[in-house]
């Protein structure tokens, strides 16, 4: 009886085979299951305005993105299984590799004569634009997790710039500047949580633009981008090419109604009027086939997430964990933001992806080795 009563909980007992502090009994569900939602319902929406792409097999976009989406939860499972210290011993390496494959791309695209955002092996296309999202992040709340203070100091926040404007310059002459906005966005996130001052942040904004204004300037931006942009400053003075996409998803979105026109029964996102609409206006269909109520329905999970990551980053043990989740917290706000906004045309077409929901297999997987990390963060916020 006496041994009963003195043996530890993670010797077994009933159902309790591990102590509170065990990791195993710490994920988060309702992340979990907030993305895991998002990505299935993505496939539907994949599913439902690419199936007349190709007429001789209408489920091959959709299989491809079911076959991403085990891959990224093979991929999560592995970033969860270890503390994201490991991560961070390796965020150096990882850093420099995603460097070093960006200037590769950089120059491939200037061997051939043609612009290259990622590297196309067979049947997939690998983006270092997604990877750099990941591996910035690591290495920026690694650097600055270093220095135990409240507040960034001047030092500590140049290099951090360093560390930031390498990959969102690569990035950007790709050209590639929705990515390369949110890497940015990340830092500024990251540094403004981490103490920096309100100056430093202005003066990532400006730079940015400053370095986005060049890239226009040097003609390191393709005509089809500046006319992106133009269209959504002066949309009158626009051709009608250069408007195409942003006004028929806007239709598609406001005909939907309240509670849509059902799935695969919209003309617009079903028909093929909205090219690629799959990886850059998910949202568009969204509303047209299940209506606003739809369009609540996918706002109000990624809410949910982000109240969650939210959380998290408060519970974290360290510094380090919570940088990591105010990087993912961020980029999921921005990235929400800027495909929701092109939609609605309030915020430029750059091809950014809605997350879980559009297609792309770098995208997915990104984003779930990003959800890792923060339950990765939680999993062990008891050590």
């Amino acid at each position: 009886m006496t041994a009963f009563l003195t043996r530890r909980p993670d010797s077994g007992l009933g159902n309790i085979k591990a102590s509170p502090a065990d990791p195993s009994r710490n994920i988060d569900w309702i992340l979990m299951t907030v993305q895991v939602v998002l990505a299935v319902g993505g496939c539907f929406i994949v599913f439902s305005t690419s199936r007349g792409r190709i007429v001789s097999d209408p489920y091959a976009f959709v299989t491809r993105q079911v076959v991403f989406g085990i891959v990224a939860a093979v991929v999560m499972v592995g970033v969860m299984a270890v503390d994201y210290e490991f991560w961070k011993e390796r965020a150096r390496t990882l850093y420099i590799v995603t460097v070093v494959s960006l200037v590769f791309l950089f120059l491939l695209g200037v061997a051939s004569g043609q612009d290259r955002i990622s590297f196309d092996l067979g049947p997939i296309n690998v983006q270092p634009a997604e990877l750099a999202k990941f591996t910035t992040l690591l290495m920026l709340a690694a650097f600055l997790a270093e220095e135990r203070s409240e507040e960034v100091s001047y030092a500590r926040f140049l290099g951090g710039l360093i560390i930031v404007g390498l990959p969102a310059v690569l990035v950007i002459v790709q050209p590639d500047l929705g990515s390369a906005s949110v890497i940015v966005s990340i830092a500024m996130g990251v540094l403004l949580v981490a103490g920096a001052k309100v100056r430093y942040i202005f003066a990532i904004s400006f730079l940015s633009i400053a370095t986005v204004a060049a890239a226009f300037v040097g003609r390191l931006v393709n005509s089809y981008q500046v006319a992106r942009i133009q269209a959504l400053i002066n949309p009158s003075a626009a051709g009608a090419d250069d408007t195409y996409q942003a006004d028929n998803a806007m239709r598609a979105l406001g005909t939907g109604g309240v509670w849509g026109k059902g799935w695969l029964q919209g003309p617009l996102t079903n028909d093929g009027d909205i090219p690629v609409m799959w990886a850059d206006f998910p949202f568009a269909a969204v509303g047209e086939q299940f209506g606003l109520v739809g369009c609540a329905v996918v706002l109000g999970l990624i809410a949910i997430a982000l109240i969650r990551i939210w959380r998290i980053a408060h519970l974290s043990r360290d510094l380090l964990g919570t940088y990591l989740c105010a990087g993912v917290f961020v980029m999921l706000l921005w990235q929400t933001f800027q495909n929701v906004g092109m939609t609605l045309k309030i915020m430029p077409v750059t091809g950014l992806p809605l997350p879980f929901i559009s297609y792309g297999g770098s995208g997915l997987i990104v984003y779930f080795a990003m959800f890792g990390i923060v339950q990765s963060v939680h999993m062990r916020r008891m050590r």
